[in-house]
């Protein structure tokens, strides 16, 4: 009969059983458990990494053809030149022109930390800026699927976790932009970090890697509203102000309009990060009139099967954004998820590179977890199969057939 241990108390632990050689068995040691307990959290993350990877990389290399650029080229291609460049040469004192003296964009409308990811990665690896770009892509991914099957695990178990990682790394459109020199990877991985911490209420982490979220993508405003959201939470359950959750929540608001001031004081002008974007990119809040537009007039006149499939993938989204509105999901993972979508539908930024804006939005990923974690294995198995073969796919064919920025 086992003891029952009396309130207050602590009971010994039980001897260590003997071996079968006759000695008392050798007590592990903290390594080994510590070995034990990272384990289940980091192999299948790693696995589903090696895979989706390979799949992505191998998809790409071969729809590239012997003639064009080559898969590194790829991996380095649109803005992921313009992040190397920065973490190179560094960002312009001020603004550009354009040889008939019109304002054009510049390096400033990109946000700092994923160039001083890959300038760390030079200087510690040795590696020139460009293939130093990629590695810190790759292992910021590493990173964000094993935090984000941590978060996942926490909220719906292992089942669905496993699943949604799945999806996220390779059934996702446009999930191979996680493997290039963009800043997706490393704003997933922050985004998600900051999800787990305020799950767990390790409130000063969370508050602390929304500041470095801020300072990546302005996306951002999501997680911090997503913080918001547990912070309230948190003071709501304990019926009383406390310091760190309000601490944390003050550090999430200060990455953004940190960079934002700096960018305004190195030109000279308060408005000059929102000048730079509207007239390198044509970027402002329209309330999504620029996205109601381009569903009229793909599904009108569109010419060609992407525009077409941009938008029927972009209301996929939307609607799987809708059903994972349920009772028992996490606010601050809606508010996120949702906040994401939002930013991103809403501004007249390009049409065609919204799916890869959309990729760390976690949240949509949930309703088909959920579903296939209650399928049949084998019924779950072939759809993630099928799922990921077409993301591998589309992602391959907008960045070697497709001609337009992603």
């Amino acid at each position: 009969m086992k003891p029952v241990p009396i309130p207050g108390s602590r009971t010994k632990d039980p001897a260590p059983a003997a071996d079968p050689g006759g000695g008392p068995a050798l007590p592990e040691s903290s390594a080994t458990r510590m070995a034990k307990r990272i384990f289940p959290l980091v192999w299948p993350p790693l696995a589903i990494y090696a895979v989706t990877a390979a799949l992505h990389l191998a998809l790409l290399s071969a729809m590239a053809g012997p003639d064009g650029p080559g898969l590194r080229e790829r991996l380095l291609s649109w803005d992921g030149k313009l992040y190397v460049d920065i973490a190179a040469n560094g960002y312009p004192d001020g603004y550009s022109y354009a040889a008939d003296g019109s304002l054009t964009g510049n390096n400033l409308a990109f946000f700092p930390l994923y160039p001083l990811l890959i300038r760390v990665v030079h200087t510690l690896t040795g590696l020139d800026h460009e293939t130093a770009g990629i590695v810190a892509a790759h292992l910021a991914l590493i990173a964000a699927l094993i935090v984000a099957q941590s978060l996942f695990t926490r909220l719906y178990g292992r089942r669905t976790a496993v699943i949604a990682v799945v999806l996220l790394a390779g059934a996702q459109p446009m999930a191979v932009s996680f493997l290039m020199s963009y800043s997706e990877s490393l704003f997933l991985a922050l985004a998600a970090g900051t999800l787990l911490a305020a799950h767990r209420r390790a409130w000063l982490t969370a508050g602390t890697l929304a500041l470095l979220t801020g300072l990546t993508r302005p996306a951002a405003a999501a997680v911090v509203a997503a913080l918001a959201v547990a912070v309230a939470l948190e003071l709501l359950r304990e019926r009383r102000w406390r310091a760190r959750p309000l601490a944390a929540l003050a550090l999430a608001c200060a990455g953004t309009p940190l960079y934002l001031w700096w960018v305004g004081a190195r030109v000279g002008d308060m408005d000059a990060w929102f000048t730079i974007q509207e007239a390198g990119w044509g970027t402002h809040w329209d309330n999504g009139a620029a996205f109601l537009d381009f569903l009229r007039e793909s599904f009108a006149h569109g010419e060609g099967w992407v525009p077409v499939s941009t938008a029927v993938l972009l209301l996929g989204l939307v609607c799987a954004t809708v059903i994972a509105w349920r009772r028992d999901a996490w606010p601050p993972l809606l508010v996120h998820g949702t906040g994401i979508l939002v930013l991103t539908l809403c501004q007249s930024n390009y049409s065609h590179s919204k799916l890869r804006l959309l990729v760390p939005g976690l949240l949509f990923l949930v309703p088909a977890a959920r579903a296939l974690a209650r399928a049949r294995p084998g019924t779950a198995v072939l759809a993630l199969t099928a799922a990921t073969a077409f993301g591998c796919w589309y992602g391959a064919h907008m960045l070697t057939i497709w001609r337009y920025a992603i």
